[in-house]
C-alpha cells in the first residue's frame, strides 16, 4: 500500500514524497528519508496524530502511523553532523532538492555545495494532500464543520478566508505541477469539499465546481507573479504585446510540459546565473575532448548546468547537430538516462525494461489473435519469432516493439530501419527524423540467418548513438534523448512513442482515444 507522507524538515522547508510502500520500520522510515531528502545527521519523527486534534506524537511504532497519508515533523539532534537542508525564502513555496551528483544511470546523490530547485514527484497524489492553513482560518473551518455535522450548515466563506484557502493550494500544486489539468484542478477541489464539508457549495451540482473555478484562476495569477519574478518554467512563456515571431505572426505557443516532464525547465542553481552556468559549461565541453575523461566531473557539471540546458532546448529549439556541440556529454549512454531522470525523475532503463516485460507476453497474444486485421508484416514478425529457439526473452521484447507501430496504425518504416554493412549508412539515414537503424552482415551463409553487426539511433539523418547491444535498448536510449533534447514525437509514429509513455513508462494520466481502446484491449483477458 502506498504512503504518501508531508515531511517537515525544518521551519522553512517542508516537502512532499510518496512512498510505494509503507516501512517496515521506524528505522526503515528514517532510511527512506535519508535517501529521498538527501539528508545527513541524527533525528527523530514525530507524527499529526488525528486521533487528538493533530497533536504531534513521537512515532515509537510503524504501526502508528495513519494509514494512506502523514504529516511527519523531524526533531534534529542537538549534536547532528549536519543541519537540516534549508530553502531560500523567495523559493518556499516551489519544492526544491540539492542538486544530485550521479553515480550511475539512474541514481542522484546529493551535493553539499550546490543548491537547485526542481520537483521531485512524479505523479499527481491521489488523493491530494489538502494544506494545513493559517490558525485563524483552521479554527473556523473546524468550528464550520462541526456546525454542518449537526445542522447541515454551510460556513459563510470570507473573502480573507478564501483568499487563504486559495492561496495556499495554489501553492502546493505548483510544487507538483506549474500546469494542472482540468482532472487534476477538479480532484483538489473535490478534495478540499470532502476535508472541510462546511466549504461545500449549496445547490444541487458536486458541490464544488465553484471551487475549481477558483482554484484554476488563482493558479493562473500565481504563475503571473511568478513570471514577473523570473521563475523560468513560466516566464518562458510571457511574450511581449505586439511582438511578432519569425513568420510575422502574433500567434503565441505556449511552452509546458505536456509528456509528464516534472522538471521542464528549472530555475538556475542557487548563486549561479547564465553566465556562470556557460563557463561551467565550457568546462564541461573541454573535458568531454580529453581521451581520459574525468567522469565524476562530468556528471557533476552536467547536473549544474541543467537549468541552462532545458532553457536551451525549449525555448530555442536547436538542431540536434548544434547540441551535439555545444553538451556532447549529453549523449553519453549515462547521462542519457541522467537527464531523463532529471526531467521525469523516473528510471528509463528500469522503469522501459520493467514495463516491456510486463507487457511483452500480453502484446504477443493480442498480435495474434488480431493479426488477421493488419497487412502481412504482423503475421512475418510473428512467425519470425516462432523461429526462435534460444534467448526468448530477449526476442520477445523485440518482437513486442517491432509490432507495436503497425497494432497502432503508425508506420513501422518510417522507425525500424535495416541496411547491409555494404550499403551506404547516408542512402538508408537520408530524410529520416527519428529511427533505429539495423546493420546486418551481408554475407549470409546456406541456411543461417543474418547476423546484426550494429544496432544504432538515427536523429535528424544522423546516427547518434551506435553499438548498441539491441533493439530494446536502443529503443529506450531513443525514448531518453527524445525527452532530453525536447523533441516532438513523428507525426507518423506519434500513437506508438504514446503509447510507451502512457502505459510502459506511466509518464501522463491522459492518453488519446486510440491508445485508450489499445490499452484496454492489452489489460482485457484475450
Amino acid at each position: 500500500m502506498a504512503l504518501l507522507l508531508r515531511v517537515h524538515v525544518s521551519p522553512k522547508l517542508i516537502r512532499k514524497i510518496q512512498l510505494s510502500t509503507v516501512p517496515e520500520s521506524v528505522k526503515q522510515l528514517q532510511d527512506e528519508l535519508q535517501a529521498k531528502l538527501g539528508l545527513e545527521g541524527d533525528f527523530a519523527i514525530q507524527y499529526e496524530d488525528p486521533d487528538f486534534g493533530n497533536a504531534l506524537c513521537n512515532l515509537m511504532d510503524i504501526n502508528e502511523l495513519p494509514a494512506g497519508r502523514a504529516v511527519l515533523h523531524l526533531i534534529w539532534e542537538e549534536n547532528a553532523s549536519a543541519s537540516p537542508p534549508q530553502t531560500p525564502s523567495d523559493h518556499s513555496a516551489i519544492s526544491s532538492i540539492d542538486t544530485a551528483s550521479v553515480s550511475s544511470a539512474s541514481s542522484f546523490s546529493p551535493s553539499s555545495s550546490t543548491h537547485t530547485y526542481m520537483r521531485s514527484t512524479s505523479q499527481w497524489p491521489n488523493p491530494f494532500p489538502i494544506p494545513i492553513f493559517s490558525y485563524d482560518v483552521e479554527l473556523k473551518l473546524r468550528k464550520g464543520n462541526e456546525v454542518y455535522e449537526k445542522a447541515g450548515a454551510n460556513l459563510s466563506v470570507t473573502r480573507d478566508i478564501k483568499m487563504e484557502i486559495l492561496d495556499k493550494l495554489a501553492q502546493e500544486m505548483f510544487a507538483i505541477k506549474a500546469y494542472p489539468d482540468k482532472n487534476e484542478i477538479t480532484s483538489v477541489a473535490q478534495e478540499l469539499v470532502s476535508k472541510h464539508p462546511c466549504l461545500k457549495e449549496p445547490g444541487n451540482g458536486t458541490g464544488y465546481d465553484g471551487w475549481a473555478t477558483s482554484i484554476k484562476f488563482k493558479l493562473g495569477n500565481y504563475r503571473s507573479k511568478l513570471s514577473q519574478a523570473g521563475y523560468s518554467e513560466v516566464a518562458v512563456n510571457r511574450k511581449r504585446r505586439g511582438e511578432e515571431d519569425d513568420s510575422g505572426s502574433n500567434r503565441f505557443s505556449l511552452k509546458k510540459p505536456k509528456r509528464g516532464e516534472v522538471n521542464f525547465i528549472p530555475d538556475a542553481p542557487e548563486n549561479y546565473n547564465d553566465e556562470s552556468l556557460e563557463n561551467e559549461r565550457c568546462i564541461l565541453e573541454d573535458e568531454m575532448k580529453k581521451r581520459d575523461k574525468n567522469m565524476a566531473l562530468i556528471t557533476q557539471k552536467m547536473d549544474i548546468t541543467f537549468s541552462l540546458r532545458r532553457k536551451e532546448v525549449v525555448e530555442m529549439q536547436p538542431l540536434v547537430k548544434e547540441m551535439q556541440l555545444r553538451w556532447p556529454a549529453l549523449f553519453l549512454k549515462e547521462q542519457i538516462c541522467a537527464e531523463f531522470s532529471r526531467i521525469t525523475t523516473k528510471d528509463l532503463m528500469g522503469t522501459f525494461m520493467t514495463g516491456l516485460d510486463t507487457y511483452s507476453l500480453r502484446l504477443i497474444k493480442l498480435y495474434r489473435v488480431r493479426k488477421a486485421a493488419f497487412r502481412n508484416d504482423m503475421d512475418s514478425l510473428l512467425q519470425k519469432f516462432d523461429e526462435q529457439v534460444s534467448n526468448i526473452v530477449q526476442h520477445r521484447r523485440t518482437i513486442s516493439l517491432e509490432g507495436l507501430p503497425i497494432f497502432v496504425c503508425d508506420d513501422e518504416t518510417k522507425l525500424f530501419l535495416t541496411c547491409l554493412d555494404t550499403d551506404p549508412v547516408e542512402r538508408v539515414t537520408r530524410g529520416v527524423t527519428v529511427g533505429i537503424l539495423t546493420v546486418l552482415e551481408d554475407y549470409v551463409g546456406p541456411n543461417s540467418q543474418s547476423t546484426v553487426i550494429n544496432t544504432a539511433i538515427v536523429l535528424e539523418e544522423d546516427i547518434i548513438l551506435d553499438d548498441l547491444p539491441d533493439l530494446p535498448t536502443a529503443f529506450a536510449y531513443l525514448f531518453g534523448l527524445l525527452y532530453g533534447l525536447n523533441m516532438e514525437f513523428p507525426k507518423e509514429l506519434k500513437y506508438t512513442f504514446e503509447a510507451v509513455q502512457h502505459i510502459f513508462m506511466e509518464l501522463t494520466s491522459t492518453c488519446s482515444q486510440r491508445i485508450r481502446s489499445f490499452k484496454t484491449k492489452l489489460l482485457t483477458k484475450v
